[in-house]
């Protein structure tokens, strides 16, 4: 997923190997010797089910072919649950034995001269992170529909979308080698270019040297292109400039804005897909900002600053990594940074960002049990609705942002402000992802600290990313010239607590013994359909929060016994929220200091601010 150079040999090898495939969309051409061509057949949007044949060149007697178990989350979702069947032919049509190994694995035998796979798979998986087709458009992360043959996963491929409705399009970063048909150097980069396919609209941008494709499918109604438009040209400019960098040529950002309920983001090397509730999207715009933000900063951290415990990746079972508090915490940090360059962002709501942040952090009594590393390996854990209630687990995205926050401001002090996190990531980008080499996890990151800052580390990183120590955020913040508030305040008791899951519908993580929401019938597992008569946002949380004391609340669930309707009447806590404010007396170094750290700068030697 990395190096242009090896990318660009790769390519150019398969296009010379493509000259001898004939027409792409005739499978039943001859396959290339030295290529896996697929074939995915659109014919029955309505059914949700997908035909794929696959074009295996000659090889071993006995070839296996498999479909990834996870892709996308950080969740095993095995995705063979949604194959119906499987059969392999020769070029004559003379069918093959076919013997299922694993529950996600098909031996082919009599191979040796090649052969056709063939299968159904079910496509229901909605959202940025599933592979979805219906009458209205289909949507594919490629691994959660296409096998691959286990002795073949790097060398050059093809796939071809048949029996597209009339009027149906398609949208990727994928190479286009004809109509309907794309490669890419091996299975790995052509699954990293998500698809989507539809009556939807585009617009298209050129920044910085870059060419950019914006592509939503939503009713025209819930949004304004031009203004997705505009902030994507102003995240892009942003960013690269803060990275003084532009590692692709072309990009595409998919946008869904479904009226039901969804949200997320999922990053790819040249694209990215998002989904927010229409609604939601409507009376949060910043929302959109954020996740935009987010997933366009991962064109670095994550797609080309990667971590080795991510590299190679297994599609077969976990790849654990205690580094995701750095390469999603840290990109949720500096895509704060990039909304303020970009001036889609002011200081206030910055500064809300960071409160908010460490009230998430600090109202979980988890985080003096869970670490920052611990968080991030246990990130597999995250499709247990258990796992997320505030006594489990913290978030390596939440802990994560508050480190890179944090790192920001101490590698700052260490250099009278000469050096940044700015500094630190590209630092990373030069000698890592420009190197083709990938960082090894947390020693990396601190190495890379170091580099930048010329001061000694550890003990930053064995207190707060390996260690449980408390964050003291006056420490970092008072070189800014702020300080942390403790706030209390008294709030609605739901009596319950909800869990957010990366798809779906959230849940009732638990239920508090004795409370009203236990006497209306409610249990832990149940599934979250309305509150109040409005589907859950993407940040239920801030929706549960509009909530008073002594309003009464109807919850609409999904639980063991079916569809029902549950009303009590909210009760009242004490809740502690934690505020950034301005210090007494604030130094002209302080002001200087602030000023760098928004601006995402550099302070210039001897600079100071009235």
């Amino acid at each position: 997923m990395i190096g242009e150079l090896r990318d660009r040999l790769a390519l150019t090898i398969l296009l010379l190997c493509l000259v001898s495939f004939g027409s792409a969309q005739n499978p039943a051409s001859a396959p290339s010797p030295t290529a896996i061509r697929y074939s995915v057949s659109l014919a029955h949007p309505a059914a949700h089910l997908l035909r794929v044949k696959i074009a295996v060149f000659p090889g071993a007697s006995q070839r296996d072919m498999q479909l990834p178990v996870w892709n996308a989350l950080y969740q095993v979702r095995d995705f063979s649950q949604y194959v119906n069947w499987v059969r392999a032919s020769t070029s004559s049509g003379q069918n093959l034995p076919v013997d299922e190994v694993d529950k996600t694995t098909w031996r082919v035998a009599q191979a040796q001269q090649g052969f056709t796979f063939e299968y159904e798979i079910a496509a229901e998986l909605a959202g940025p992170y599933g592979a979805e087709l219906n009458a209205r458009h289909a949507f594919f992360n490629l691994a959660e529909v296409l096998m691959y043959p286990t002795d073949s996963r790097h060398v050059p491929v093809e796939v071809t979308f048949q029996d597209v409705p009339i009027g149906w399009r398609i949208a990727t970063a994928l190479a286009a080698s004809s109509q309907n048909s794309f490669f890419a150097p091996d299975y790995d980069h052509l699954v990293d270019g998500p698809v989507e396919i539809g009556m939807f609209r585009d617009a298209v941008f050129d920044q910085g040297g870059a060419h950019y494709r914006v592509v939503v499918d939503a009713d025209p109604a819930d949004y304004d292109i031009q203004k997705i438009v505009a902030m994507d040209k102003s995240i892009v400019a942003a960013a690269t400039s803060w990275m003084n960098d532009r590692p692709i040529d072309h990009y595409v950002f998919i946008y869904h804005f479904p009226r039901g309920p969804g949200g997320g983001g999922m990053e790819h090397a040249y694209s990215t897909s998002i989904q927010m509730n229409a609604r939601y999207l409507t009376q949060n715009p910043e929302y959109l900002q954020n996740v935009s933000a987010h997933e366009f900063f991962h064109l670095w951290n994550v797609k080309r600053i990667r971590p080795q415990s991510l590299e190679p990746i297994d599609y077969t079972k976990e790849n654990y990594t205690p580094s995701l508090w750095f390469s999603e915490g840290v990109t949720s940090t500096v895509a704060t940074y990039i909304l303020l360059r970009g001036g889609l962002m002011d200081e206030p709501r910055f500064l809300q960002e960071i409160s908010d942040q460490i009230t998430a952090l600090e109202s979980r009594p988890a985080h003096l049990t869970q670490s920052a590393e611990d968080s991030s390996l246990n990130a597999w854990l995250e499709k247990y609705v258990y796992y997320a209630v505030p006594a489990r687990s913290i978030s390596y995205y939440n802990k994560g942002e508050l480190i890179g926050f944090m790192l920001d401001l101490e590698i700052r002090r260490a250099t009278e402000g000469r050096q940044s996190l700015r500094d630190m990531l590209q630092w990373m980008n030069e000698h890592y992802a420009k190197a083709e080499k990938f960082f090894p996890d947390t020693v990396g990151i601190r190495e890379a600290a170091e580099a930048v800052s010329h001061e000694n580390l550890r003990w930053f990183f064995d207190k707060y990313v390996a260690g449980l120590d408390e964050i003291p955020y006056d420490r970092f913040l008072n070189t800014a010239g702020l300080r942390v508030l403790k706030v209390k305040r008294i709030v609605a008791d739901t009596g319950f607590a909800i869990v957010r899951s990366f798809e779906g519908m959230p849940s009732v993580g638990s239920v508090v013994p004795g409370s009203e929401a236990e006497r209306a019938g409610l249990t832990a597992g149940d599934a979250i359909i309305n509150i109040n008569g409005e589907p859950p946002s993407p940040e239920v949380e801030n929706q549960m929060s509009l909530l008073r004391p002594g309003d009464l609340i109807r919850v609409d669930i999904k639980g063991a016994d079916g569809l029902k309707q549950l009303s009590w009447k909210l009760g009242s806590r004490e809740e502690v929220e934690f505020a950034l404010k301005d210090m007494e007396n604030i130094s002209p170094q302080q002001r200087a200091r602030r000023a760098a750290w928004l601006a995402g700068e550099d302070e210039k030697p001897g600079e100071t601010r009235p």
